[in-house]
């Protein structure tokens, strides 16, 4: 393998914003909330196959124990992020719309610890896989995709860099800083752990650089006496939005293009987010799996906006009421960033692994424009971090043409919503190119259907 160099400067990327940051809670100590009278815990809170309970009503559960599974490659086991009674199993709405089941606990306030809870033995790669699975991580960045799944390698990808996602770059969002300003050795632990395991010689920490406090606690650390042959640079990247992107950040870091359809593994890289290779440090130490995540919550309306440290399933409400309650009436309440979150209709629904915001929105914050008509100036092809063409998509969309939208590779946009934010004629681009997008699965299904001699 050739020697490999850190980069003194991040590589320049296409496209993208400069939203506005507003990071009212970077320098705020993050609060933990007591514990809720009732979770929700979700049988979907992941990519991949959904989990089935492995409790009835009416069995009493401790912290950690594990109360869904599946059988399933990409999953993720769910814990009990309280202990209690197992009060219902029923449907509930998420925030997507579609209907799961969840598993409903009332706390009995004690937080006991399932006695099954033991640090586990991890001395190779296949152990850290089994471990990292059974701890029912998931990507704390917002994705969810299972993080078992991420370090199990295709053995025919040669992977050379260990990149640690800190760009945290939608607006209000400071879970991850937040992380880092707390749990910093916890973030340097879990990264030489996987960098041993999994016989990587280059690490990466990707940070914006309007976290000069986080950056100077990461760099304090990698480059103390005891870590000094630990290969891990710590990246300063200009700040603008969606520098978080896999493949956005694999390029500012290295230089290496994600070929189109491709993972991170076919540039050689690796990519984690700090909250995660954080948590597998503590898991790693105490084995708690995750049942409890720090999430921001911040927007005009809030009173007092605050990280949160609260457990998995506990009623958004119950947290809005923690920090004060609102100023006024949310214009829009949103499950992560501004740029690409998930708009709720309302309050009544649940923390998920992977939600790192609740975002309450005033109008002045949120209220979208009426589109105008295309006055054809270009900032759409320019915003475009994958060198799509936002446009042609969203009239072929409009249209229905599901050949232009292949022709124009639809399936590679990651809807990071530059073109919307950046269009002066406010054109809803994202939004038509996520329905273009379900015209394009359906017609898919509709085809291997009739391949099939199914029914459509």
């Amino acid at each position: 393998m050739a020697e490999l160099s850190f980069p003194k400067r991040p590589y320049r990327t296409k496209g993208g914003v400069h939203a506005p940051h507003n990071k009212n809670t970077a320098h705020k100590e993050s609060v933990e909330m007591p514990v809720p009278a009732m979770v929700a815990l979700p049988m979907t809170q992941h990519i991949g196959a959904p989990c089935k309970p492995v409790v009835k009503v009416g069995d009493t559960v401790d912290v950690g124990q594990v109360i869904a599974n599946s059988d399933a490659f990409v999953s993720a086991p769910i814990h009990a992020s309280v202990s209690g009674k197992i009060k219902k199993i029923d449907k509930i709405t998420m925030p997507d719309g579609g209907k799961v089941d969840a598993i409903f606990i009332e706390s009995d306030g004690e937080q006991r610890l399932s006695p099954d809870i033991k640090p586990p033995v991890v001395e190779n790669l296949s152990d850290l896989i089994t471990a990292v699975r059974n701890s029912g991580l998931v990507g704390l960045g917002g994705a969810g995709f299972p993080t078992s799944v991420k370090l199990n390698l295709p053995s025919d990808k040669e992977v050379d860099t260990l990149i640690i996602n800190v760009a945290e770059c939608e607006p209000y969002i400071t879970s991850d800083h937040r992380e880092i300003i707390e749990n910093s050795w916890d973030v340097i632990s879990g990264i030489l752990t996987v960098k041993e395991l999994l016989n990587i010689h280059r690490v990466i920490i990707g940070i914006e650089d309007n976290k000069p406090d986080a950056i100077k606690a990461l760099r304090d650390i990698a480059n103390s006496p005891q870590h000094a042959d630990a290969e891990i640079c710590v990246l300063p990247i200009k700040a603008t939005y969606p520098k978080g992107a896999e493949k956005i950040l694999i390029k500012a870091c290295t230089g290496r293009e994600v070929p189109m359809g491709g993972l991170p593994s076919d540039a050689g890289c690796i990519v984690m987010n700090v909250a995660s290779i954080a948590f597998i440090a503590r898991y790693l130490k105490t084995g708690i799996p995750l049942v409890s995540r720090r999430l921001t919550v911040d927007g005009g309306c809030i009173v007092n906006p605050v990280n949160v440290i609260a457990p998995i399933g506990t009623p958004i409400k119950e947290i809005i009421d923690f920090v004060g309650g609102y100023k006024e009436q949310p214009y829009k309440l949103i499950m992560g960033g501004p740029m690409m979150g998930v708009s709720l209709p309302n309050d009544d629904l649940y923390v998920l692994k992977q939600n790192n915001a609740i975002l309450a929105l005033s109008e002045a914050e949120a209220k979208y424009n009426e589109p105008s008509a295309c006055i054809r100036c270009g900032k759409c092809l320019d915003a475009c971090p994958m060198h799509l063409e936002p446009l042609e998509l969203s009239n072929a969309a409009d249209r229905g043409d599901i050949d232009t939208l292949k022709a124009y590779y639809i399936m590679n946009c990651m809807e990071c919503g530059c073109c919307s934010f950046i269009c002066p004629a406010k054109r809803h681009l994202v939004q038509n190119i996520r329905l273009g997008k379900a015209l394009v699965n359906k017609a898919k299904r509709e085809q291997i259907a009739a391949s099939k001699g199914g029914k459509k």
